[in-house]
């Protein structure tokens, strides 16, 4: 303490730096979470504007017939208005596209590239919103220790990853 301050006036000064932390961890934890979150959307939104949005694009059915690298293909039988039979588009290759099954899809404008439709496919499109979800919950409850936002981050993130991965078997 320095000599001429008194007693009261170190404890206030004290009180104000911590007052200071706080709030810095606070602010910092809250961007770091926002961010997450934020790049999360933004991962899934690339996907899911075509299978939620699907209006007006072409909609209908692939039968995968090859599989090398990281797509499949194979040929576009439409079932929407306006929708051209292709002889061959491009479905992501993962876990959940096997050769020989049929998918529904949702075509890419201007593109011959598939995205699968249904509830399987938003919700796979919206699976790296559920990991960040994950990784959110953990900043959220040791950088801004509110647990039970963190709780509810955790769950839902998980919630959708779970319900992805058994929609799209």
């Amino acid at each position: 303490m320095i000599p001429a301050m008194s007693a009261t006036a170190s404890a206030s000064a004290r009180r104000a730096s911590v007052t200071a932390l706080r709030f810095g961890r606070v602010a910092a934890m809250g961007t770091v979470a926002a961010l997450i979150l934020f790049a999360g959307v933004w991962g899934s939104w690339g996907t899911a504007q075509h299978v939620m949005l699907a209006k007006g694009r072409e909609a209908g059915t692939v039968r995968v017939t090859r599989c090398a690298g990281d797509s499949c293909s194979g040929p576009f039988n439409p079932t929407s208005e306006g929708s051209l039979a292709r002889a061959r588009v491009e479905l992501t290759k993962s876990v959940a596209v096997r050769q020989g099954q049929t998918y529904d899809v949702v075509l890419k404008p201007g593109t011959s590239d598939a995205v699968r439709s249904g509830p399987a496919g938003i919700l796979y499109a919206w699976v790296p919103l559920g990991g960040a979800l994950l990784l959110a919950s953990v900043v959220v409850a040791g950088g801004l220790r509110l647990t039970r936002a963190a709780w509810v981050l955790g769950l839902s993130g998980a919630v959708l990853l779970t319900s992805a991965f058994l929609a799209v078997q």
